[in-house]
């Protein structure tokens, strides 16, 4: 369909019978990104009434959600192997001109920070601490404690610009990193908090060897308390104190798909506490697409 067909069938958009209007909302849909920009050239006209726009703007976001659950399905069906690319495509949810080169630059310019502090030499201690001090002291990436449910802590370009995040958002941010170093570190699913588990070299042949064997695990680090490292005892505790019985996958590295799912169930709860039900519904719509969360 040419540009002035486009163009004619959105002056459509605002016809009185609900009927017409409906039809003509479907066409414009099923035709995708590429009318997105006539539709926000549309917008932007000053002689157009709320209505008009209105329904420009509902177009617009279903457009776009459909493309963020096309991309989803994608990164899904070809595996997860990819974090950055899951994260990245949540935050396309509510950042849909997001520059993902410029996210992905910044992030380099912090791993190249913490590469020239590091050797081959280095116990797996010394390690975490070097990447810690330049990740959490030099970059200055902390916790949100003061709001800590907005769900700007939950999306990774907001982390990367505020420097402050939730538990989950700097893990993946740190495992992103870390997996960028070589280093072997994979996220843990606790209830009510998120970690990482720092594994033995050997066990790092497939997440799925490690999924049930948290014996491969050296120690966690939380990403949320300036790096702190941690024992299985102080998982044990965590756990007691939420009067929670254990359960092997609170010990064990999960895998991207389980980060991401609560990375959108994340979101949908901090919209939902905001009262915004509709971008709670959608977000929840999208996680269910890899499967349920159970933490």
């Amino acid at each position: 369909m040419s540009d002035t067909e486009i163009r004619a069938l959105i002056t459509l958009i605002d016809d009185p019978d609900e009927g017409v209007y409906l039809q003509v909302r479907e066409r414009i849909v099923s035709l995708g990104g590429p009318v997105v920009p006539v539709l926000e050239r549309a917008w932007e006209l000053d002689d157009l009434g709320d209505l008009f726009r209105n329904r420009i703007e509902d177009i617009l976001q279903t457009i776009h959600l459909a493309g963020v659950r096309e991309r989803l399905i994608t990164w899904r069906d070809k595996g997860c192997d990819d974090l950055l690319e899951g994260a990245l495509i949540v935050s396309r949810y509510r950042y849909p001109d997001l520059d993902e080169q410029k996210v992905k630059a910044r992030l380099a310019a912090i791993r190249q920070d913490i590469w020239l502090e590091l050797n081959d030499h280095l116990t797996a201690f010394e390690k975490v601490r070097v990447f810690n001090h330049i990740f959490f002291q030099v970059h200055g990436f902390k916790g949100n404690k003061r709001n800590y449910h907005a769900p700007q802590n939950s999306y990774i370009n907001d982390v990367l610009d505020s420097r402050t995040g939730n538990p989950l958002s700097l893990a993946i941010i740190y495992q992103v990193l870390a997996e960028d170093l070589g280093l072997p570190l994979k996220g843990v699913n606790l209830p009510n908090h998120f970690v990482l588990a720092y594994l033995d070299e050997d066990s790092m042949g497939g997440i799925d060897s490690a999924q049930h064997a948290d014996e491969n695990v050296l120690f966690y680090i939380n990403a949320f308390s300036q790096g702190d490292i941690l024992g299985r005892n102080e998982i044990n505790e965590f756990l007691e104190k939420l009067k929670i019985e254990p359960r092997p996958s609170f010990y064990s590295p999960c895998t991207n798909r389980d980060i991401i799912r609560r990375q959108l169930n994340n979101l949908a709860n901090s919209y939902q506490k905001q009262g915004d039900d509709e971008r709670a519904a959608e977000l929840g719509e999208l996680r269910d697409l890899l499967g349920n969360v159970d933490v």
